[in-house]
């Protein structure tokens, strides 16, 4: 008894040694590193890193700006170092399939930039989504941007598996783009009308197949969950409950999210929070700020990545006004928004056009189709009233001045909008005081040709629609010229172009509830690409 007792009382003091001895040997290399590294707090240190991000509009400009987002964050949690890192990238260089941009990150403070070390793999490389627009997804950093530093855990955390999964989708729409066709019993596009059919498919199929949005719960009806179903500002109403309604894309689990939906309504906050004729913005900042304080502090979501794979939705002329109420809702978050105005802060590497569709009704029962392109009589038409200041430049030209060109301020007596829209082979939509206008659709809901009249606009889908092929874009210095604009367009190309239009229309549709590649799906699918084009990185350690 007596040896058995000290053989445990010695087994039990060299276990107590050895851990001591651990404990030291811990202590001198965290000693170690802290020297080398300086001390840590429990603060975020963003690093900028500045893409050359296109300030593209619907004309086919050259023109860039470069746009800065953060990319970094460190915090201390349970004596391990966690960063978080966001990149966004170029949308514009995705057309080149190997291309990868060299990128260096700056600091905003005298101090090194901490940057990830991928794997190496060409596939973690790549990021190809789509080709032919100004509007696209790029490569992340070169391997020669790395600092050798920091590198990833591979943990297999959820995070992890939604990039994981992300990589693979990048990697099927390049092969898709080489020329691989996908069967679908439904539909397969096809024709000029896309700037690359096959990968616009596959990217579809890929959203359908893995695509999830937590919606957060906070916030009550009517300026939360919930927004107006008729009049010119549907669009977010539908939207907000077609998501939050859907069993397919929207998960109860964010961790299993690839975004994240901030469901207020914009129109709701003007119409219960603004005080009429004030213009006092205040109330709707101050109620947006609170939401995202709220949800930042609720969830880590945010916060882990800034607001780079969250997302809002607004119809309302005043949606990118309430989107500055909190600097990374601005700079980081997709905002999904009517009033696609590069000129006035739109970027169409992260943002999103979404269009203004005016439901009368509530539906678009009664409002689709039209004749036959030989049988429209009519050359182009336009009627509306003194709105914003491109409409009295128009009106000034062509108001009841040629019987070709069907210009009105106020629509003669027993003759019908939406007849004389289907009378006509061209339909001018000009911008009001902003630049979207409810005249685009509806146009295309009638077949006719669209005449896109504005410096700034960026259409609605352009990631995936050649608008070139089924619409007209006319500056606004051209107004004066706009007759001869649309007579030097060939009888050939205008019966093309109008086919275009009614084939493109099912991407437009209202549909309840929303089917496969309607409006509601293209909204997805144009987020989907901005979260493609957007990598968190997370839980990374020392060497």
């Amino acid at each position: 008894m007596g040896g058995s007792c000290n053989k445990k009382c010695w087994t039990t003091s060299s276990s107590a040694s050895v851990k001591v001895l651990l404990f030291m040997v811990s202590l001198i290399v965290v000693t170690g590193f802290v020297s080398v590294l300086g001390p840590l707090s429990s603060n975020w240190y963003p690093w900028l890193l500045s893409s050359g991000l296109p300030a593209s509009s619907s004309s086919s400009s050259s023109s860039s700006s470069s746009v800065k987002f953060p990319v970094s964050s460190v915090k201390e949690s349970e004596n391990r170092l966690d960063l978080v890192v966001v990149e966004v990238h170029n949308m514009e260089e995705a057309i080149a399939d190997d291309s990868v941009v060299n990128r260096s990150s700056t600091p905003p403070h005298a101090m090194e930039p901490l940057q990830t070390q991928t794997n190496g793999t060409k596939e973690d490389m790549d990021y190809t989504p789509m080709s032919g627009s100004s509007n696209n997804i790029v490569p992340p950093m070169n391997e020669s941007d790395h600092v050798p530093l920091l590198k990833a855990r591979r943990d297999h955390t959820n995070l992890d598996r939604i990039e994981a999964g992300l990589r693979r989708a990048r990697a099927a729409i390049k092969e898709a783009k080489q020329g691989n066709r996908t069967q679908d019993p439904d539909f397969v596009p096809s024709g000029p009308m896309y700037r690359d059919a096959n990968a616009f498919h596959r990217s579809y199929l890929e959203m359908e197949k893995q695509f999830k949005i937590f919606v957060y719960g906070e916030g009550e009806p009517p300026v939360f969950h919930n927004g107006p179903c008729k009049s010119i500002y549907s669009t977010e109403g539908n939207f907000i409950y077609g998501i939050e309604m859907n069993n397919q894309f929207r998960t109860r689990d964010p961790e299993k999210a690839h975004v994240f939906f901030l469901p207020f309504s914009v129109a709701m906050l003007v119409r219960f929070v603004y005080v009429r004729d004030s213009h006092d913005f205040g109330p709707i900042k101050r109620t947006v700020i609170d939401y995202v304080n709220i949800i930042s502090k609720k969830y880590p979501y945010w916060n882990r990545s800034l607001g780079a794979d969250h997302f809002m939705l607004s119809c309302h002329d005043w949606g990118p006004e309430a989107s500055r109420s909190t600097l990374h809702l601005y700079k980081n978050s997709i905002r999904v928004l009517c009033n696609a105005n590069t000129s006035e802060g739109f970027n169409p590497a992260k943002d999103v056009s979404f269009p203004e569709i005016n439901l009368r009704t509530g539906s678009i029962h009664g409002f689709l189709g039209g004749p036959s392109a030989s049988h429209r009589p009519v050359l182009a038409f336009f009627a509306g009233g003194l709105h914003g200041p491109v409409r009295p430049v128009l009106l000034e030209h062509w108001e009841n001045k040629d019987e070709d060109l069907r210009v009105h301020r106020y629509l003669p007596k027993g003759v019908s909008y939406y007849d004389m829209m289907r009378k006509s082979k061209y339909c001018i939509c000009p911008s009001g005081y902003e630049v979207a206008s409810p005249r685009v659709v509806e146009a295309i809901y009638a077949g006719c040709v669209p005449v896109l009249i504005s410096d700034h606009y960026v259409p609605p889908f352009s990631d995936v629609l050649n608008w070139k092929s089924f619409s007209v874009e006319v500056p606004v210095k051209d107004i004066p010229n706009l007759k001869k604009i649309l007579m030097d367009i060939s009888p050939r190309q205008y019966i093309r172009m109008q086919r275009r239009v009614v084939q493109v229309r099912r991407h437009f549709e209202v549909q309840y509830p929303p089917k496969r590649f309607d409006v509601f799906h293209m909204v997805l699918h144009s987020v989907w690409l901005r979260r493609m084009n957007v990598r968190v990185h997370n839980d990374v350690d020392l060497l």
